[in-house]
């Protein structure tokens, strides 16, 4: 069997010393080097060997040409492929000695074979790394572990093509920031694998998300970041980062390479558009003159090295032609036009895309996948137009809009470019932009990448928003899976569950695309990852969900080329909506159930003329009293109350990192300087709104209605985007025209918003807690000392953004001072809170709510790192702990990372964050709990009480708004007396 190297030699002084024992051919070759000395010499001293003499005394001489350049030359464009005698292998390269054996029984098998339509029920074998055996009653090894499935799903194990793991850790920290190099626009001499770090909180939260395999790219702050390469997540007993390679390039420990059989896949990160212009001041032009000088060098290496094995095989002598061509600093690049190089490319727009397939084919070498790549779906022929073949596309769900080159995106990207014959990816991390001071006082932005928009953790959520939005289901799966592994050259070994492939798969507690499906257990060639795993399955989502039709919205985006409108198709006063499974309505205690269908014959209705005039069952309102009313039938849909946006800068901003289409981000007192004018006031985000911006349009045909925004402030020199005094939030519609339409402004002043962290500036938190102190016990008349009044007399709410546990118990602490003081309760409302659960019942005792955002809290930074992760590594996470402690509890949006600028996008994907918390844990969060947490509650914990009868509701067809199956079909909002049809 041929073995993948994989690590690097190993030798012990006492090795080295010792003597090695006699064995013959040992002496061998004792006798072999003395000889081949002896031969070059003679090489040396004679030009040719003779060959024959004729009968005249005529000789004939050959040249001398060396054996290992004749095999390099002859191997010179020869393609990738698996080592020989793969197919044949019994035991896996990676196979760990003493691992035992595993008999999984009784599975619901999603093979990946069949374009990812084949299914079967059986049994699975994994042993010495390998799936040995798929079949149904197959005999149980010896030692083996034995798995009773229970007819649960079984897939391959998750494969993430773009990531920044050990290159940028989590949590991240400067002293292992070595995902972008500014030396140089161009590095392809450089290699992910030599800032690997093996001390990377995600590689286990990925495992828990049921990833196996990922494909560690350097940054995309350069045009060529430099090489990647394939790793394995789980630890092997080497501890390093050689070991977590899979099939990486022959040569890489500096062993001889065999040139006779075919080489390895090789992987390079290309970046277009506006990081590398920003990040090394130029702009596309720039970046574009930068490839073609590279591969031009790159061109003419190869051409000197074509020349060169022409001559070889043509006989010529290698002493006349010197040694064989090769630069180190530019082999890479050269692997790259001969074909045997992924190319992975960063790039957005059709521009750039239009501009990268050029150069393809202007020096002849493929493309493996433009990554990110949003308006790929906008132009599918272009793509096709590429050398040699159609690039995959790897792109996100959702995330989209925070610059410029994502502002077309859709969620109707995936299933277009599917239909278009473009194989599709969904994938995690994200290129992310952070603020920075300069000495002017300006703030700019600057490049760098972490894994931080869609944490690999969650990728299978964007798979399964694919699929909502109508990629199938056979190709949804796969877009994580057998795509995935086809487009690293690893589909010989992943991405399926056949015989003979890694022992690689995950076992689930749901069908793979059902919401909130966790992986029971998990296993990396044969090796079971999860301790203890708490996740049960879950009997009600063992089958995909049958999704809306998105058919009309998916064209009109093309037609619109990525901007359809977005405003209501209609807007109506009086409406009869009919044939409803549920009906929920709203008081001041939260989401109440008004009205079940007790069978699918009966239906709900809900009458509205400006307000709610009736609900209940169709004898209770009948529907053909209102004659002349616009009249929608659900299809078995329902009524829920809407939900409410927090922890972003919705109505602030259109393009976040497009200074000119936002509010812009406010002058922080502590941390930078006010304007003299202004020296004692503080900032309203009222007087910035901004109405109809997308990411706000596309909430509100969500479900999510309003929201309560508080000013943007600057990074201040962290990573969190999080400044001190950040000032008042408002409570806003998202579905008004403009600020001074009726109910477009709930409550003009909701909450005092402050941040208190670790920062990178040198602002000590003793220093910040200092300050906070400061205000609220000394006062003085000005706007900003009555806020602070207000927040001390109990009457307004102080909003304070905290995620570590020890900042939050000071501020518990500072709380039950000002109070001792104050003789009144103080409203105190932490935001963020991932490390909240370690204080639960103290927050309780101090009547502190807590609205943790992100909802699924991560070690993004040291800030949380100790964040509780929930199923399947732990039975609780934030949220429940939280509950179970009595804390009322708030919900924000899985976004970018803390950063609340950056994350208005994630808004229309609350309705599944609320459904998700529930299914995790369904005995603490149930359906009005969850739909609480994302509404009433956070109402209430940034000081908004509304009365029932100005609450919005959302009616859904098909299903409910925290179901996969609903589609939003109107708001209705009672603030404004009017329903808006979509």
């Amino acid at each position: 069997m041929y073995t993948v190297e994989k690590g690097l030699p190993v030798y012990s002084i006492d090795q080295r010393d010792q003597r090695m024992p006699w064995h013959p051919w040992l002496n061998l070759k004792a006798l072999v080097f003395p000889l081949l000395v002896f031969v070059a010499l003679g090489f040396s001293l004679y030009p040719s060997f003779p060959l024959a003499t004729d009968g005249n005394s005529h000789t004939d001489w050959a040249p001398f040409i060396s054996t290992d350049i004749l095999a390099r030359c002859s191997a010179l464009d020869m393609s990738p492929g698996p080592p020989p005698e793969f197919y044949s292998r019994s035991v896996s390269d990676r196979y760990e000695p003493g691992t035992s054996a595993v008999l999984i029984r009784n599975a619901t098998i999603w093979t990946g074979s069949a374009g990812g339509n084949e299914v079967v029920a059986g049994d699975i074998l994994l042993d010495h790394g390998l799936i040995q055996l798929i079949g149904t009653q197959l005999d149980v090894p010896d030692d083996a572990l034995l798995i009773d499935a229970q007819g649960a799903w079984v897939t391959p194990g998750i494969v993430d093509v773009h990531s920044h793991h050990g290159v940028m850790s989590s949590p991240l920290l400067s002293g292992a920031d070595d995902a972008n190099s500014p030396k140089e626009i161009t590095e392809p001499w450089l290699r992910s694998l030599d800032g690997l770090n093996t001390h990377d909180d995600a590689y286990n939260l990925s495992i828990a998300g049921g990833v196996t395999t990922s494909l560690v790219l350097p940054g995309s702050g350069n045009a060529i970041g430099g090489q990647a390469f394939t790793i394995k997540l789980r630890v092997t007993k080497e501890r390093s980062s050689s070991s977590m390679l899979v099939a990486p390039p022959y040569g890489l420990n500096g062993s001889t390479i065999d040139y006779s059989i075919p080489p390895l896949w090789r992987h390079m990160k290309h970046a277009c558009g506006e990081n590398p212009s920003k990040s090394f001041g130029g702009v596309r032009m720039d970046t574009v003159w930068a490839y073609r000088t590279l591969y031009d060098k790159g061109r003419q290496l190869k051409e000197k090295q074509d020349d060169y094995c022409a001559k070889v095989l043509n006989g010529t002598a290698t002493e006349e032609l010197g040694p064989f061509p090769d630069d180190l600093q530019y082999e890479a690049v050269v692997d790259t036009l001969r074909g045997k190089v992924k190319v992975h490319v960063h790039c957005y727009e059709a521009v750039d895309l239009d501009a990268f397939v050029r150069l393809t084919n202007e020096f002849k070498f493929p493309v493996a996948a433009f990554h990110h790549a949003h308006e790929a779906y906008l132009v599918p022929e272009l793509l096709k137009k590429a050398y040699n073949h159609t690039p995959a596309i790897a792109m996100f769900g959702s995330f989209a809009r925070f610059k410029r080159e994502g502002y077309r995106h859709s969620t109707y990207a995936p299933r277009i470019l599917h239909d278009a014959g473009v194989d599709v990816i969904m994938k995690a991390s994200i290129g992310l932009f952070f603020a920075k001071h300069s000495t002017d006082s300006v703030f700019q932005f600057y490049q760098s990448d972490t894994p931080a928009a869609v944490a690999s953790r969650w990728l299978l959520h964007d798979a399964q928003q694919a699929y909502y939005y109508g990629l199938p289901e056979n190709a949804a799966i796969a877009s994580v899976t057998t795509t995935a592994a086809n487009l690293l050259g690893l589909d010989y070994r992943l991405g399926y569950i056949k015989e003979g492939y890694d022992a690689d798969l995950v076992i689930w507690d749901s069908h793979p695309l059902a919401l909130g499906t966790t992986p029971l257990q998990v296993f990396i060639d044969g090796i079971p990852q999860l301790t203890n795993p708490v996740s049960v399955r879950k009997e009600s989502f063992q089958e995909a969900a049958i999704t809306p039709d998105f058919d009309d919205e998916a064209q009109a985006t093309v037609t619109y080329e990525g901007l359809p409108p977005l405003d209501p198709k209609e807007a109506v006063t009086t409406i009869v909506f009919r044939n409803a499974s549920s009906i929920w309505l709203r008081d001041s205690s939260g989401a109440k159930l008004v009205y079940e269908a007790p069978a699918a014959e009966y239906e709900g209705v809900l009458v509205f003329d400006g307000t709610i005039v009736c609900v209940g069952s169709e004898d209770e309102c009948p529907p053909d009293n209102y004659a002349g009313y616009y009249v929608k039938d659900l299809q078995r849909g329902s009524i829920m109350p809407a939900l409410t946006s927090v922890g972003t800068a919705l109505g602030l901003q259109e393009i976040p990192l497009e200074r000119t289409t936002s509010d812009g981000p406010v002058n922080d007192p502590l941390l930078g300087s006010m304007p003299g004018i202004l020296d004692d006031g503080i900032v309203s985000a009222y007087d910035g709104l901004m109405f109809r911006t997308r990411d706000a349009l596309l909430a509100y045909r969500a479900g999510v209605t309003s929201s309560i925004t508080a000013p943007i402030t600057p990074a201040s020199g962290d990573n969190l985007n999080v400044g001190f005094l950040q000032g008042i939030s408002t409570f806003l519609s998202l579905g008004a025209k403009h600020k001074l339409e009726k109910g477009a402004v709930v409550k003009r002043d909701a909450a005092l918003h402050v941040g208190i962290l670790h920062r990178g500036t040198g602002v000590s938190v003793s220093t910040q807690i200092a300050t906070l102190r400061n205000l609220l016990l000394n006062h003085d008349d000005s706007r900003r000392g009555k806020m602070f009044e207000a927040v001390y007399n109990g009457t307004l709410t102080l909003a304070v953004d905290a995620k570590n546990a020890d900042i939050i118990a000071s501020l518990v602490a500072l709380k039950a001072e000002v109070e001792a003081q104050s003789n009144v309760p103080m409203k105190m409302t932490i935001v963020g809170g991932a490390e909240a659960h370690l204080l639960a019942p103290e927050l309780a005792s101090a009547n502190v709510g807590v609205i943790i955002a992100p909802v699924r809290s991560f070690p993004f930074y040291w800030e949380g790192r100790r964040a509780l992760p929930g199923p399947p590594l732990t039975r609780d996470n934030v949220l429940t702990t939280l509950i179970k402690n009595n804390v009322t509890v708030g919900i924000g949006h899985q976004g970018v990372e803390e950063v609340v600028m950056l994350t208005g996008w994630a808004a229309q994907n609350m309705r599944w964050d609320a459904a998700w918390a529930s299914i995790d844990a369904p005995d603490v969060i149930d359906t009005a709990t969850a739909l609480n947490m994302a509404s009433t509650n956070v109402e209430l914990l940034l000081g908004v009480d509304r009365d029932s009868d100005a609450v919005d509701l959302v009616a859904t067809t098909g299903g409910d708004l925290l179901s996969f199956e609903g589609k939003v079909a109107a708001v209705i909002s009672q603030d404004r007396s009017v329903v808006d049809i979509f």
